[in-house]
């Protein structure tokens, strides 16, 4: 196989909606180019896109897959990736390792939620977009309405390079407006019959083609003063201005294809090979340091791993953009994210499962490598004394948690080793051992993403696991200041134990004053504070503790078993078990014996002491409250609005955004667990959200009781 050049190389993102055909389209482009004979289709199994055994059972991607093309003597690098927004994470990487995303909308449904969060993404990472409208033969196709839909969401840049004659089961021909030239096709689809516009569609296209020339002339200067002068550009003259276009996102092409008969799709590719960035023709990505990594064949070898995978019959594969240098097979590199060293013995190009073996790969490519010893996702690989590394993908925080447990308990240790793997496959996948909670809690980005995991680990890694409801971390805290005492007093033969606390306690709040007096019925506590010590609590929050001992009650030397007996009851608050948080405590008396104190007894009195101090404090529970934002079509709002309301949601606010309302509301977590799925299925799946934790607030006076109710039941059984 040929060395590509940095020059000669095009990364592409391949990307879209659920459903809106992109494995298809991939599998017609690898046919046009003479990659594959025959085309493979989703309902057979036999995509080179989707060849893992759970997008078989599935029947659509969950995985991206990465293949090649050779055409127009360029190598164009795709990577298809999966529609779902549960799978997020997967064109988020393809994004920022490639260099332009080509964003397929189906022409019977339009622009969807997802199509707006793929551009959003591509927006935020300043990558060029080229629209293809798929599916132009459906029942239901409005190539009009979809254009329209389109300017209004993503503006005047979106320019049509080619329209169809008529949509439907009967589409058949289209117009190219750059070539201004009718391409049509017999019913199979297949190779096109190119002809001139036919005179009825000359105005039209002509129309059209003012509006592309204008847009190309925009990003130059020298081809802004041509096109005042003479009215028209050369067709290279207006593929060098839309070049310059799409690098600053001030165009956005769109194309018309038919990926299921092949229809459209070569002569998109041909745009693809002739008009779109380079990757030397793109902003280069900086390093960790902030510096600027050129795409230098010349430079010093660097690659950045972008996705791992265990694959049928092949074990681990590590994916790699080369970001600078030349890579060689059988060299030595540096894993500078982990520390060690690697020898890359073997480098493939990819065509899905399909690995071939090359002598090198230049700056900008992308490729494979197999059975590296200690590499995972996000991994810099540098030549031995480079000192490269990048960290520049960032995921969306995940939206839907189970808690995870194996069917057998001697099978945890063997879960925990497999779920680590998943998430170094798929960093949107996460794993905590909550101590709190006394679960494994599984995160990701919605029911169906979770669903796939269970499916691999139950199917592949043949171990049964069970999905529960996630504990919600609650917190417990108070609201009035509160005042105990408790004697440990135990004597069973030699030395006994013997402590007595005797505490007030008070919610704490940042920068309050010293404790000074208070007031109990008609006794009045005055404190004489010695020291202060304040604790911040890893669950958030703070214990500060006042010692405020006159007269030598208690000895200096049993205050920290005094302070280890308190965070003893904070980790485990007296009224749920939850974490405790924001308690201010002043010790101001007790008694000790010279003989039976220890620090036991009085670890055990500050605890108990307390713990009584604390439920007379008119203690409160709190829960983890989320801002919520839902993007939702106009015509399902009142449903959506509906059932957050339901869900105990204060609405913060409502607006329009491109097309779509937007819903802004704070929401408990207790009531977030299954939400993507409901949303789903109000919505039709046509509606997203995001979650971000902001903070605990009161749970309601039913909610508590309920809650109290709940622990003392559980206590009683154990």
């Amino acid at each position: 196989m040929k060395i590509y050049q940095t020059k000669e190389l095009k990364n592409i993102a391949l990307l879209g909606s659920k459903g809106s055909g992109k494995t298809t389209l991939a599998e017609a482009m690898l046919y046009e180019c003479g990659v594959i004979k025959r085309r493979g289709n989703v309902e057979s199994g036999n995509t080179v896109s989707d060849y893992f055994p759970v997008e078989k059972e599935y029947g659509y991607s969950v995985f991206s897959t990465i293949f090649y093309a050779e055409f127009l003597n360029k190598k164009i690098n795709v990577i298809d990736c999966p529609g779902s927004d549960d799978f997020v994470g997967n064109a988020i990487t393809a994004l920022n390792v490639t260099d332009t995303g080509v964003i397929l909308v189906d022409a019977q449904h339009g622009v969807e939620v997802g199509t707006q969060n793929i551009f959003r993404t591509t927006a935020q990472l300043k990558k060029p977009v080229i629209f293809a409208i798929n599916q132009l033969d459906g029942e239901k196709a409005d190539y009009e309405n979809v254009i329209e839909q389109m300017r209004e969401i993503f503006g005047k840049k979106v320019i049509p390079i080619q329209y169809p004659l008529s949509c439907g089961p009967g589409f058949n021909a289209m117009i190219d407006v750059l070539l201004m030239k009718k391409y049509s096709w017999g019913p199979d689809g297949g190779v096109p019959t190119i002809e001139d516009v036919p005179a009825e569609e000359r105005e039209k296209a002509l129309e059209l083609q003012q509006q592309l020339v204008e847009a190309a002339a925009e990003n130059d200067e020298g081809l802004m003063e041509k096109f005042f002068d003479q009215g028209i550009l050369t067709e290279d003259e207006m593929r060098e201005g839309i070049r310059k276009g799409l690098v600053d996102r001030s165009i956005y092409p769109v194309f018309c294809v038919s990926a299921l008969k092949d229809m459209g799709v070569r002569r998109m590719m041909e745009f693809l090979g002739n008009v779109v960035p380079f990757v030397e023709d793109m902003p280069a990505p900086v390093d960790t340091e902030g510096n600027e990594v050129k795409p230098d064949s010349n430079g010093p070898l660097s690659l950045y791993v972008f996705k791992t995978t265990v694959e049928p019959h092949i074990g681990e594969v590590q994916y790699f953009k080369v970001m600078s240098g030349t890579l060689t097979a059988g060299v030595d590199v540096d894993n500078i994210s982990r520390g060690s060293k690697e020898r890359i013995a073997q480098v493939y190009c990819v065509c899905g499962q399909i690995k071939t073996p090359v002598d090198k790969m230049e700056a900008g490519d992308i490729g494979a490598t197999v059975k590296l010893k200690d590499v995972r996702t996000g991994n810099t690989l540098d030549a031995k004394g480079v000192d490269i590394a990048f960290d520049f993908i960032k995921y969306p925080a995940p939206k839907y948690s189970r808690a995870v447990r194996p069917v057998t308990e001697s099978d945890a240790e063997k879960l925990n080793v497999i779920l680590t793997r998943m998430h170094e496959e798929d960093p949107t996948w996460e794993v905590v051992q909550s101590k709190e909670l006394k679960q494994t809690i599984l995160s990701g980005q919605g029911e169906f993403h979770l669903r796939t995991l269970k499916w691999r680990v139950e199917n592949n890694d043949k171990l049964p696991i069970v999905f529960e409801e996630p504990k919600i971390p609650y917190r417990e805290t108070i609201t009035k200041a509160a005042r105990a005492d408790y004697r440990h007093k135990k004597q069973s033969g030699g030395a006994g134990q013997f402590g007595e606390v005797h505490i007030i306690i008070e919610p704490y709040t940042e920068g309050m004053p010293a404790p000074d007096t208070y007031k109990f019925g008609n006794q009045e506590f005055k404190m004489n504070v010695r020291d202060t010590q304040e604790i911040p609590l890893a669950w958030g929050g703070k214990l500060v503790v006042c010692n405020c001992i006159v007269g030598g009650a208690i000895d200096a030397r049993f205050i920290p078993a005094i302070v280890k007996g308190l965070m003893d009851r904070m980790e485990q608050g007296p009224l749920t078990g939850s974490y405790a948080r924001d308690v201010r405590v002043c010790i101001y008396d007790g008694k000790m014996h010279p003989v039976d104190s220890n620090e036991i007894s009085f670890r055990l009195a500050g605890r108990n002491a307390f713990s009584e101090a604390f439920r007379n404090a008119n203690p409160k529970v709190l829960e983890p409250v989320y801002d919520v934002d839902v993007f939702v079509p106009a015509d399902v709002m009142g449903d959506v609005m509906s059932d957050l309301q339901g869900r105990r949601a204060i609405i913060m606010g409502m607006s329009s955004e491109n097309g779509f309302e937007k819903i802004t509301a704070k929401v408990p977590l207790k009531e977030m667990s299954s939400y993507s799925t409901a949303l789903s299925s109000i919505t039709g799946g046509r509606s997203s959200f995001t979650m971000k934790f902001a903070g605990y607030e009161l749970v309601p006076g039913d909610v508590q009781e309920k809650l109290l109710k709940e622990y003392a039941e559980k206590n009683t059984e154990e």
